[in-house]
């Protein structure tokens, strides 16, 4: 066993410890990252850092780790436990593969931008930001980066699996991935995106499952029926936590319920994100990428228009939209910490 392998999978142990010691902390499997073996568990993480189409997956997985860790009622321990996480993602973050490598940044559009904009919230209120973004600007690395500067929690495809369990439903019709999923096409063996986003159509259902899914859901679509459960877990939590949330229309939602939140939108030329696209997922064909990532911005205005009514990103609409190809995703989360006054936490 080589030196690199050996502090992969040393790293990889580290992980699964945290979070068993998380478990353990708070008595509970809630939020428990890894159930399998640990010789499993830490096998296929250490799998995991060495590819960089898996590195989102891995980004998640910390982010329930840490989610997790900051409930924990005793604050030394929390305190020791989150000074450990800390120096874990700066080794992951400083992997070869890791999620945050593969900035969007454009150096000439860097040079043109600055803002800095005063909180809105009072001192009773929970910081709530809402992001949407479209695929392959950086702004799910941009979203999780900057609720681990706030040190608050992270949600992104956790919110979709929260509302399926309180429906008791199962994935096969209503699916989500919260990122770039892939799987090996017949092109020549090479990876492509497969992305399947919460606003992807279900699949033609017999009269029988419409019949069982009209008494299930009270007379709504399924669709509809995770939408409005999705909405009223949004305002659940936005009463009693801090939070960065990842598209889920959560601004629309928030505003129509009169919630105190900041929405950012995150973009970038197209160009770039397919540059973007195919370097962080493996993908060999430009205009596979190309398409793609039309397809899902044509489907995400439609999903947007449809369950609020206004324009998925429109500037209007939003407290600030970002080109994350002017500032990179470091800068972005800089800059979105000036807007909200929490400079301090950058630093």
């Amino acid at each position: 066993m080589g030196k690199e392998e050996k502090n992969l999978r040393e790293l990889a142990g580290r992980i699964y410890d945290l979070d068993e010691e998380v478990y353990r902390e708070l008595g509970s499997s809630l939020g428990r990252v890894f159930n399998g073996k640990k010789e499993d568990c830490i096998e296929e993480t250490f799998h995991m850092m060495q590819e960089r189409n898996q590195a989102y997956i891995l980004r998640n997985e910390l982010a329930l780790i840490s989610n997790m860790a900051r409930t924990i009622p005793d604050p030394a321990c929390r305190r020791r436990i989150m000074v450990k996480y800390d120096e874990i993602l700066k080794e992951v973050t400083e992997l070869p593969t890791s999620f945050i490598r593969g900035d969007i940044l454009d150096q000439q559009m860097a040079q043109l931008n600055s803002l800095n904009l005063k909180s809105r919230f009072s001192e009773k209120d929970h910081l709530i930001i809402c992001i949407g973004r479209t695929y392959g600007c950086g702004g799910s690395e941009i979203g999780f980066t900057l609720a681990d500067k706030l040190q608050i929690n992270y949600y992104d495809v956790e919110i979709f699996d929260e509302v399926l369990k309180r429906l008791e439903a199962e994935k096969d019709f209503v699916r989500d991935r919260g990122g770039y999923p892939y799987k090996k096409g017949d092109d020549k063996g090479s990876r492509y995106l497969d992305a399947v986003p919460a606003f992807t159509p279900a699949p033609k259902s017999t009269w029988k499952e419409k019949l069982q899914e009209f008494n299930r859901y009270h007379g709504l679509p399924k669709k509809d029926a995770v939408f409005f459960n999705q909405s009223d877990l949004l305002c659940d939590m936005a009463k009693t936590e801090d939070f960065v949330v990842m598209g889920r229309c959560a601004d629309a939602i928030l505003t129509n319920n009169r919630i105190p939140h900041v929405s950012i939108f995150i973009t970038a030329p197209l160009e770039q994100r397919i540059h973007r696209v195919m370097e962080v997922r493996g993908l060999q064909s430009e205009r596979k990428a190309r398409h793609l990532l039309q397809k899902l911005d044509k489907n995400h205005v439609k999903y947007y228009k449809f369950y609020t009514g206004r324009n998925w990103g429109k500037a209007r609409n939003y407290d600030l939209c970002i080109n994350s190809a002017s500032y990179g995703i470091q800068g972005s989360v800089d800059l979105i910490l000036r807007m909200i006054d929490r400079k301090e936490e950058a630093e």
